[in-house]
């Protein structure tokens, strides 16, 4: 077990775009920050990043390495390689007995992966940026077209898709908007339900108007030659030809760490947070994809991060001093 010898300011759960920048801010705040990740994210699978200034077009894991050699230069920042696996609130004694005035602190738990040593940090503050994991439609080889042929973020692989025959995938409630988006890109899209009813008559029409079409039959899979996608196969045996295109999958939080706590979600499963990041467990933050809208591009998550980094220091300044959460 590797403890901190001393309190943090901050435990930030999760190291990508949004808790590297949470946790570059806060350090050059002066503030001791420990960041747990597992080094899983979401986007593993995608092989180039795009729209994020002055990197567009980097691997997501190299900027990832980037972003933790930049945190880790400074002397008050540590990094763990772990899984999370427990955020237990101090009782306010407690949390004064460790340094923390206000009387707020947590007890933060993680398992060491890779070699690397368990950690146990007493800490003032909590930031949850663990992103989300995703599930996808349940086809056999969907995974195997994911994040080269098929990818979820149209704002990010979109242009890349520039005039192709394309598929949108999704059993959601808001395909009808990601294919409004997807429009932008190709005049040759079609929107596959797979037999769910999410896209109303008025909509299909509406879509139709421009030139998508609505397949709501189910399907069996995703076809290709030697790793390129060339199609999608219906449960009937047709194939309609496609090289590549969108999936919308469902999202989760991955808050398990802080057992029985109650923390509020939105209707997707979002983590609920205030003007300020802060969720309803009070001391604890999020940023980042496991916030709503929830996934978004790489460089938004890191000006979230930037921006609830400073709402969250002043909040620590203002407990230090007494002078409650106003800020202005």
């Amino acid at each position: 077990m590797r403890s901190s010898e001393a309190p943090i300011g901050v435990a930030i759960i999760g190291g990508g775009p949004a808790g590297l920048s949470a946790g570059l801010q806060l350090v050059r705040a002066n503030r001791r920050i420990a960041i747990l990740d597992s080094n899983r994210p979401r986007h593993s699978a995608t092989l180039q990043s795009h729209g994020f200034l002055t990197r567009d077009g980097v691997s997501p894991l190299e900027l990832r390495r980037l972003g933790r050699e930049e945190f880790e230069r400074y002397p008050s920042a540590m990094y763990a390689q772990t899984i999370t696996r427990e955020v237990t609130p101090l009782a306010p004694d407690e949390a004064r007995a460790a340094g923390f005035p206000d009387g707020i602190g947590f007890s933060v738990r993680g398992t060491g992966i890779r070699g690397a040593a368990d950690v146990e940090y007493t800490a003032r503050r909590v930031l949850i940026a663990a992103g989300l994991t995703e599930e996808l439609p349940a086809l056999p080889m969907i995974r195997a077209y994911y994040g080269t042929a098929l990818h979820s973020c149209v704002e990010c692989d979109g242009f890349e898709k520039t005039d192709k025959p394309l598929v949108l995938i999704g059993e959601t409630s808001d395909v009808f908007s990601r294919a409004l988006l997807i429009s932008r890109f190709s005049s040759d899209l079609i929107v596959f339900t797979n037999g769910a009813d999410t896209v109303r008559p008025e909509q299909e029409a509406q879509l139709e108007r421009i030139g998508i079409r609505v397949e709501r039959r189910p399907i069996d899979d995703i076809v290709g030659e030697r790793a390129e996608m060339t199609g999608v196969r219906l449960a009937d045996g047709e194939v309609i030809a496609r090289v590549g295109g969108f999936v919308r999958p469902r999202w989760h939080a991955p808050v398990e760490f802080l057992g029985d706590l109650p923390i509020a979600r939105d209707h997707w499963g979002l983590v609920e947070v205030d003007e300020r990041g802060e969720t309803s467990i009070r001391g604890v933050y999020g940023v980042g994809d496991i916030v709503p809208p929830g996934p978004q591009q790489l460089v938004i998550a890191a000006g979230n991060g930037a921006r609830v980094a400073a709402k969250l220091n002043l909040d620590m300044i203002r407990g230090a001093l007494g002078v409650g959460l106003v800020d202005d």
